[in-house]
C-alpha cells in the first residue's frame, strides 16, 4: 500500500488513478470520519477524464495521527507536501466538509497550484448550533465511545430520505465507520476542528474558479452561509434539495455530474 512520510515522520495513506497520463488532476479530500473508501464511486466516475488522487489526512483511515497538534494549516501543508512528492504541479481540489476546509486553506496559501475548487457542505461562518454539534460529538466520544458518537452524528450528517432508505444497514454503516477510525485520532481531530477560524478569514483574495455546494436538509450549513462563501471566493453556489450534509454519499450521481460539468469549464 502506498504511504507518504512527512518531514515529521507521519505516514499518510494515498491512492492514485492514472497519474502516468497527461490528463488534469483531481484530488478528493475526506470529510470528518471518512477515508479514501468513501470516494471509490466518484473516482470511478472521473478516472477516464482525470488523473485522480485520494488520501487520508492525519488521524483518518489508514494514515498516522502523528505527534504534531492537528490544525487546518497543518493539513493544508500535508496536502502540499503530498502533491510535491507525487510531482503534481497543479490540481483541482474537491472537498467535503472538513476536506473542503483543507482545500480552501491550501488554495489560499498556494493559489498558483489550484485549477479549480469544489467546496461541498461548508460555510463562510459556522452557526452556533453547528459548533455545538461538533462539541456534542466530542463529548459523546469521550464519555460513551466511538460507536455511540457515530450513532449520534447520523441524524446530523444524513438527510431523511437517505436514513429511511438505509435504515436496515445503519448498524453495519456505524460499525464500518468505527473500524476506519480510532477514539484517540478522532478526539484529536474534533478538538482541532473546534478551534478552526471561520473560512471567511482565510480565503484572502483568491481568484480560482470555485463552486460551493450546499444541501437543503443540512442542519450544519445554511444556504446563506454557503452563498456568502461562494461570493467571497468569486465563485458559484448550488443548493441541492432533499439532501443532508453528506451530498456525495446521498446523491452520488448528481454530485458526479455537477463536479464534471464544473471542472469541464475550468
Amino acid at each position: 500500500m502506498p504511504f507518504f512520510k512527512t518531514t515529521d515522520a507521519c505516514r499518510l495513506y494515498y491512492e492514485t488513478q492514472g497519474l502516468d497520463s497527461d490528463r488534469p488532476v483531481v484530488v478528493f479530500l475526506n470529510g470528518t470520519m471518512q477515508s479514501t473508501v468513501n470516494w471509490k464511486a466518484h473516482v470511478a466516475a472521473l478516472r477516464d477524464q482525470f488523473q485522480v488522487l485520494t488520501y487520508d489526512a492525519r488521524g483518518q483511515g489508514q494514515s498516522d495521527l502523528g505527534k504534531q497538534k492537528l490544525s487546518l494549516e497543518g493539513h493544508a501543508a500535508d496536502l502540499g507536501a503530498l502533491l510535491d512528492h507525487l510531482e503534481i504541479k497543479k490540481a483541482n481540489l474537491v472537498g467535503l466538509s472538513h476536506g473542503a476546509k483543507v482545500a480552501l486553506a491550501y488554495a489560499a496559501h498556494a493559489p498558483e497550484r489550484v485549477n479549480g475548487l469544489v467546496l461541498c457542505c461548508v460555510t463562510a461562518t459556522l452557526t452556533h448550533r453547528s459548533r455545538l454539534f461538533v462539541r456534542s460529538w466530542l463529548e459523546t466520544l469521550k464519555e460513551a465511545g466511538l460507536e455511540a458518537m457515530i450513532w449520534a452524528s447520523l441524524p446530523v450528517v444524513f438527510g431523511e430520505e437517505f436514513l429511511k432508505a438505509k435504515e436496515r444497514i445503519l448498524n453495519g454503516l456505524v460499525k464500518a465507520t468505527a473500524r476506519r477510525n480510532s477514539k484517540q485520532a478522532l478526539t484529536a481531530f474534533l478538538e482541532a476542528i473546534i478551534s478552526y477560524p471561520p473560512l471567511s478569514q482565510i480565503t484572502g483574495a483568491i481568484s480560482i474558479p470555485s463552486l460551493v455546494i450546499s444541501a437543503s436538509e443540512d442542519p450544519m450549513i445554511t444556504e446563506e452561509g454557503a452563498r456568502e462563501l461562494a461570493k467571497i471566493c468569486g465563485g458559484r453556489h448550488k443548493q441541492v434539495p432533499g439532501i443532508g450534509h453528506s451530498i456525495p454519499s446521498e446523491a452520488p450521481e448528481l454530485f458526479n455530474k455537477t463536479v464534471l460539468e464544473f471542472l469541464s469549464k475550468t
